[in-house]
């Protein structure tokens, strides 16, 4: 198979496969459920997500470093988040009943699959060898993801606690976990996703110079990133002082995901996409 089919294989075949399994997931959880199921995920639903996960791993590892070095872009960017917070939903599903959130998050990952797809341009990374710029990188990309699943969280659950004060319950509610069982799954998404934004901050301010050449700058990639960081901090302190829960945890949680959000993918998407530099 000749490269650029073989680079284009992987994200199309996990798209159409994520897309598939989203759908299945629609329709046997949220369109006819059954209203006695107990049953979790079965394991061809597990072994489809993982195929899914494999291809469009093969596929982000191709793109980012089968040109010799490393390369990245916005769209890399955004599929790898979706991939990584997939992967966490499918790890967490062996633990707590997840099959009734696939529908979701399986469509949003089928979308961002093809990002890289339809934005081809990349760009080189410098210094991409260097441990600075490695656990940089890491860290970011694992926190990225993790608020990404967290605001995604967050939404779902603002529909669900509707749903639980609609009568009569809808035999949706017995394809997820309980309420409470996803708040403390949210926070532990967050705390996680706190610690790894912290880490990549850390690591930029500390490894500044070998990853880019210069002391840190003050530009809005740093001040959306510290921005965001601030907001998490007051969430987690204000979950743990006075208890925030529901809408006050949703506000907090989409504007620290907003900044975050706007640190890097919203600059890359202006640069790269609108005004077509690298």
């Amino acid at each position: 198979m000749p490269d650029i089919l073989l680079h284009l294989a992987f994200p199309i075949l996990a798209s159409i496969l994520y897309a598939g399994l989203g759908w299945h997931f629609w329709r046997t959880r949220w369109l006819r459920p059954a209203p006695d199921s107990k049953n979790t995920m079965m394991a061809a639903e597990r072994f489809g997500i993982a195929a899914a996960l494999l291809l469009q791993g093969l596929g982000l590892h191709d793109a980012l470093f089968g040109a010799g070095g490393m390369r990245f872009s916005f769209g890399l960017a955004l599929a790898l988040m979706l991939w990584l917070a997939a992967l966490i939903y499918w790890l967490e599903s062996f633990r707590s009943r997840m099959d009734g959130l696939q529908p979701a998050v399986l469509p949003i990952a089928a979308i961002c699959a093809l990002f890289p797809v339809f934005f081809p341009q990349t760009r080189t990374i410098a210094h991409a060898d260097a441990f600075g710029f490695k656990l940089h990188f890491l860290a970011a990309m694992l926190a990225y993801s993790l608020f990404t699943l967290s605001a995604a969280h967050a939404v779902f659950m603002s529909a669900v606690e509707k749903k639980l004060h609609q009568k009569p319950l809808s035999p949706i509610l017995n394809s997820l976990p309980p309420l409470l069982r996803m708040e403390t799954l949210l926070f532990q998404l967050i705390g996680a996703g706190f610690i790894l934004l912290s880490v990549a901050l850390g690591s930029g301010i500390l490894f500044s110079e070998t990853i880019f050449g210069q002391a840190m700058r003050i530009d809005h990639k740093t001040v959306f990133a510290f921005a965001s960081w601030m907001v998490f901090a007051a969430l987690l302190a204000g979950r743990h002082i006075y208890g925030w829960r529901g809408r006050m945890a949703l506000r907090w949680t989409m504007t620290g995901f907003l900044f975050l959000l706007l640190a890097y993918v919203g600059s890359r998407f202006v640069i790269e996409v609108l005004l077509g530099r690298l």
